[in-house]
């Protein structure tokens, strides 16, 4: 059995009664609220809905490419290209950074099935890596390590998630993909908006990829996706890959795949963009009083504490996705506060390199420790801009309950 974060004492391993069921009636506190943020920008949505039924341009156009150079411009990129999902955004990233049948990426084995799963779809071999504890973010350092191992596969390009909304090391990483020649695709889904030392998710690597499904800081009503690039040829090539290879109609200079973004989508998305940036520090503000309040509930406050919230890094202007607690007795935990009707969600209850799917690729279990270990404390806590710090004291009220 792995070993957890947290100390195995008397006190824990002892027959634990089952905390009695609530008798008094809560107020539900969901993980995400999007109803709220719709109330605000309610009448922008709908103008924005009408304009693209009165244009009839459904598909691409010009809701579209002015989504792309707002977007470009708010990450500092040169070049978007949207497309109907995050997941469709790492295939097209994929293929503009080379890579090909029979070629491996790196990346994290603690993500979301899509960074992996797109690995896969362009014929190429996800090499899994184990992750920094503190962030839950891909560790350089095992990074450099399998690349000097060597290998009966062709490394392509390293695939780091900026998992939460907190970036990745890309110092480190920087450097090795300089020592190695290997291009950076950034799986940004949950980071728009972040930074790594004042520069912004989507211009760290060659490429990055967003997702901007519903639940995400800027959230479409529906799939759709966006890819960031530094080359404009680059970001032509998946302008003519999301269109079935065509670079003008009926003419085909190779296979791509519908992967096109509606213009309903991107009408929403240029509603919301402006609005990202405040929307986001009120996300680092929730953050920083569930730190307050778990610290002043003795909780998070030392080693033995029975609560860890992730780290930050120096470097990193977190956007805070997700709040992320490392919880003892995680599983009766989200139970308890299931049942005084506390959303919360585990991400990820099963590492990459465990999923049955990739059983071929020949991990065993405690090959990957920190991302195992993790996937077995993670808890989400409730996280959005309109989160009152009423409910905030509620929910650390009912964790310090828990533990008491």
């Amino acid at each position: 059995m792995l070993e957890s974060l947290f100390p195995v004492t008397q006190s824990s391993t002892a027959k634990r009664r089952t905390p009695p069921s609530p008798t008094r009636k809560f107020d539900p506190i969901p993980l995400l609220d999007l109803h709220r943020q719709y109330l605000q920008i309610r009448e922008e949505v709908l103008a924005a809905v009408e304009r693209v039924c009165a244009s009839q341009q459904f598909i691409l156009g010009a809701e579209v490419e002015a989504l792309e150079r707002e977007v470009a411009a708010f990450t500092g990129a040169s070049a978007a290209v949207g497309c109907a999902s995050g997941t469709d955004a790492l295939w097209l990233a994929l293929l503009a950074a080379g890579v090909q049948a029979g070629d491996a990426v790196i990346t994290t084995s603690f993500s979301f099935f899509a960074s992996a799963s797109a690995i896969v779809r362009v014929g190429a071999r996800p090499v899994l890596v184990d992750v920094d504890p503190d962030t839950l973010n891909v560790d350089p350092e095992l990074v450099r390590a399998r690349l000097r191992a060597g290998g009966a596969y062709k490394i392509r390009a390293l695939l780091p998630v900026h998992l939460y909304g907190q970036c990745a090391d890309m110092d480190e990483l920087q450097k090795i993909a300089d020592e190695f020649q290997l291009p950076i695709i950034e799986d940004a889904a949950q980071a728009i908006g972040a930074k790594w030392r004042g520069r912004s998710a989507g211009s760290l690597g060659a490429v990055a990829t967003f997702s901007f499904y519903p639940t995400k800081n800027l959230s479409a009503y529906g799939d759709a996706g966006l890819v960031t690039a530094r080359d404009l040829n680059v970001a032509e090539h998946m302008r003519n890959l999301r269109n079935h290879g065509s670079p003008r109609r009926y003419h085909h200079e190779e296979v791509g795949w519908n992967c096109r973004i509606d213009a309903i989508q991107a009408a929403i998305l240029r509603v919301k963009l402006p609005h990202v940036e405040a929307w986001n520090q009120q996300r680092r503000q929730r953050a920083a009083t569930y730190d307050r309040l778990l610290g002043a509930a003795g909780l998070a406050s030392q080693d033995s504490s029975p609560v860890r919230p992730l780290r930050t890094s120096s470097h990193a202007f977190h956007v805070f996705h997700q709040y992320v607690i490392r919880a003892h007795r995680r599983d009766e935990l989200r139970k308890f506060l299931h049942d005084r009707k506390i959303g919360t969600e585990v991400y990820y209850p099963l590492p990459l390199h465990l999923q049955p799917c990739f059983a071929y690729l020949g991990y065993s279990a405690g090959d990957l420790p920190r991302s195992e270990r993790a996937a077995g404390e993670v808890l989400a806590l409730p996280m959005f801009p309109e989160l009152t710090e009423a409910e905030q004291k509620s929910v650390v009220e009912t964790i310090a309950e828990f533990y008491s």
